[in-house]
């Protein structure tokens, strides 16, 4: 028998004025999977990230998360059992990197001394020196630094759900490879379900097992890549067209390596 859905979205909808920001979306994120949400800028995949965690209240429609309706919830509560890793780290600028992934185990209460195990297990996890980083404020870090700890902030209160939003887009290409194949390996290691928004195909493509494609509000498509490829869309045979366009001008820019 099929686990109930880590999070489930219900003929949702969410306005803004007269603009239909998600327009009757329903669907469902299996416990455990890592899904991508692809489209344009204003196709409503932040709105429909942000409504999970209640940064955003729904106008109608349900959602649920871990088989409870949010809106029965706390939302104080209820965003400190999911992890939150925002675009540019989103860290606070006046803390230190220990004060930063710590706040909200101290928050819960979580005495002192477990605090702090707590944040050099996290900094040992997203591979970040201890004694080099627990004290620095996030003005002396780089960009993927800063990331690695909105990513270890996130999971400081050990959740089971992590909402993303484009994590790793305003890093450059071979930070942001790096940082989204460590960040899968967690999604493994630590059994998380995982959503992901993104502009970026390529990356949906890469790192996450389905792929939901947002467009003025609507939910046009979702499925595997490989289904995906099947749909009878134009514009999410459009998005799936451009990695592959990618792929053949690179293979035509760059020389063939002869050893593997």
């Amino acid at each position: 028998m099929p686990s109930k859905p880590a999070i489930s979205y219900s003929h949702v909808s969410k306005n803004f004025g007269s603009l239909k920001a998600v327009d009757d979306v329903s669907l469902d994120i299996a416990e455990g999977e890592f899904l991508a949400i692809v489209g344009g800028s204003g196709s409503g995949k932040t709105t429909l990230l942000r409504l999970a965690n209640r940064l955003i209240e729904a106008d109608g429609g349900t959602i649920t998360v871990e088989g409870e309706d949010v809106q029965t919830v706390d939302p104080v509560a209820l965003r400190r059992r999911i992890g939150y890793v925002f675009q540019s780290g989103g860290l606070f600028p006046h803390l230190s990197v220990a004060d930063n992934i710590g706040i909200t185990p101290k928050l819960l209460g979580v005495p002192a001394t477990d605090v702090t195990a707590r944040v050099d297990e996290l900094l040992e996890l997203v591979q970040l020196d201890r004694t080099a980083h627990r004290d620095r404020l996030p003005e002396a870090l780089s960009g993927g630094q800063r990331q690695r700890v909105g990513v270890a902030r996130a999971l400081a209160a050990r959740p089971r759900i992590v909402l993303m939003d484009e994590p790793f887009g305003a890093l450059d290409p071979l930070t942001r490879d790096a940082l989204g194949e460590d960040f899968r390996e967690l999604h493994r290691k630590l059994g998380l379900t995982t959503v992901m928004i993104t502009h970026d195909m390529t990356e949906a493509i890469l790192l996450a097992d389905r792929i939901a494609v947002m467009r003025s509000g609507q939910l046009l498509a979702q499925g595997t890549p490989a289904e995906l490829s099947t749909s009878s869309d134009s514009y999410v045979l459009e998005l799936l067209r451009t990695p592959r366009r990618q792929v053949e001008r690179l293979n035509t820019l760059l020389p063939q390596s002869g050893a593997a």
